[in-house]
């Protein structure tokens, strides 16, 4: 009697405690779902562009709710061609080209979104000037190619120049790859970049192949060239002048 007196004991207190656990879970299952549609219905009474309204609105179920994402809005070609406004028109309004001492005051992550939104105006530009070219006709304002063409190159020249005081700070070196001044057989002075090699130079047929010499008997083609190019020189300097003086003759007459 004793003995089935507390199993009895032990089986009630099982299943009070498996009640508890019960509704402990259930508790804990509506307090979550609660605050998720509280959630979604201040995400879609804000009406935020990073979600969907008919996903999130407060009458749709804890299952038919998709997590938040921040996709970008796509857009399509015509980002490849110039605003409506300026179709059919001779000019366009442009501002002038970006310059050095501008781009020097930027920082890296603005210059980076900078780079790329010179990239889609030149993209841009080259589509209006090839369809301008398929329909024969006269593209409005075709410097603004030349302008974006300089832009690029001076935001280049400024992130070069970071990048080379950054490894003169760190490593020393100019270059990104480092080398040496040497002359190879016909007497030119070149910039050699120094490799790695998975053998010893001295045996390494095609390192010795390299020569970074110049015999003897080259020297005196050496100076032939050398008056070659000053003669050339000279002779473009008195063209330039003679057409200047008869540009002043001209227009003084």
């Amino acid at each position: 009697m004793a003995s089935s007196s507390s199993a009895g004991r032990v089986l009630t207190l099982c299943k009070q405690f498996q009640n508890v656990l019960r509704i402990s879970s259930t508790i804990n299952t509506q307090k979550c779902a609660a605050n998720l549609t509280k959630f979604q219905s201040h995400l879609y009474r804000e009406k935020s562009p990073l979600v969907a309204p008919c996903w999130f609105s407060p009458s749709s179920s804890l299952g038919q709710c998709r997590a938040l994402h921040t996709t970008i809005s796509r857009k399509g070609l015509e980002e490849f061609y110039d605003f409506p406004d300026n179709w059919g028109e001779t000019t366009v309004k442009s501002g002038a080209p970006w310059t050095a001492k501008q781009l020097r005051t930027k920082s890296n992550e603005e210059l980076h979104k900078l780079w790329y939104v010179l990239l889609k105006e030149k993209n841009m530009l080259l589509t209006v000037e090839q369809e301008a070219k398929r329909q024969r006709v006269q593209m409005p304002s075709p410097e603004r190619i030349r302008k974006v063409e300089r832009s690029i190159i001076r935001l280049e020249t400024v992130v070069t120049e970071r990048e080379t005081a950054l490894r003169l700070l760190q490593t020393g070196q100019e270059k990104g790859r480092p080398g040496a001044w040497r002359k190879n057989i016909f007497g030119y002075i070149y910039w050699y970049r120094f490799k790695e090699y998975a053998i010893p130079w001295y045996m390494n047929k095609r390192y010795k192949r390299k020569k970074f010499y110049t015999p003897k008997f080259v020297q005196p083609y050496m100076r032939l060239r050398l008056e070659k190019y000053l003669r050339e020189r000279a002779r473009k300097a008195t063209l330039e002048k003679e057409t200047q003086a008869k540009l002043k003759e001209f227009s003084a007459s």
